[in-house]
């Protein structure tokens, strides 16, 4: 699905540009915004954290994170969200978000890679109705012996990806599944109590209808959706490519 192959991507392009700890940190302050600073009651933040920790971040950075999200540390910072659509090379839909304290920089910096890169910026609702705005919680569990499908349905899912064995530890399964978005957290907390250890708990954008191209084309699009990850306020890009 478009969503995964893209968000793979991005997290290995932002690994490559020493940009993940950015991203983390900024994905903390909005998660305790948004939810609050317990994540025991904050499903968004406790991924947030799992994800952290999985990408060694320090727990200084990650205690100053949570302060700024929640206003108390002296550095406190307020990030707004805004949402980018319209088309890559050979007309692949995109869906940009952005986290930014400056809307000023970021709309023309957002602008100028689709004009520049061969794409086309659109309008609001111009792509957003090729894809599904949902819930999206992934998981990993080391022991389960229940089959993915089935623990999908116990935990109210409405469908589920199984990860790929060899982006997994030995013995381990997980899977990617995906809710309605005011189910989010209830997926999250059911997954959770029955041992599975959440890394992504997040709303989402999945692609209905995804595009196949060429290799050749391939290769272009993806140099313009680079572009579009380097900025500094990107924080989520979907893109509608199988």
């Amino acid at each position: 699905m478009g969503a995964q192959w893209k968000q793979k991507w991005r997290e290995l392009n932002a690994n490559r540009k020493g940009k993940i700890v950015n991203r983390i940190v900024k994905e903390i302050h909005v998660a305790v915004k948004l939810g609050g600073e317990d994540p025991d009651l904050n499903a968004r933040l406790a991924a947030a954290l799992e994800t952290a920790r999985k990408n060694s971040v320090t727990k200084e950075t990650i205690t100053k994170a949570i302060k700024k999200g929640a206003g108390t540390g002296n550095d406190a910072v307020v990030y707004q969200s805004i949402t980018f659509e319209g088309f890559a090379p050979h007309q692949v839909p995109v869906i940009v978000e952005c986290l930014t304290d400056n809307p000023n920089r970021t709309i023309p910096e957002i602008r100028s890679v689709f004009n520049k890169g061969g794409g086309q910026f659109g309008t609001s609702g111009s792509v957003a109705w090729m894809f599904d705005h949902c819930g999206l919680v992934e998981a990993t569990h080391d022991k389960c012996q229940a089959d993915i499908e089935e623990v999908a349905i116990d935990c109210g899912a409405d469908e589920v990806d199984v990860m790929d064995q060899e982006d997994l530890a030995d013995g381990q399964i997980g899977g990617s599944f995906y809710c309605k978005t005011t189910e989010l957290h209830n997926l999250t907390q059911a997954l959770k109590d029955q041992g599975w250890t959440v890394s992504t708990s997040e709303l989402t954008y999945q692609i209905k209808n995804p595009i196949t191209i060429s290799p050749d084309h391939l290769a272009e699009v993806q140099d313009f959706l680079g572009k579009i990850d380097d900025l500094e306020d990107t924080h989520r890009v979907y893109a509608g490519l199988a």
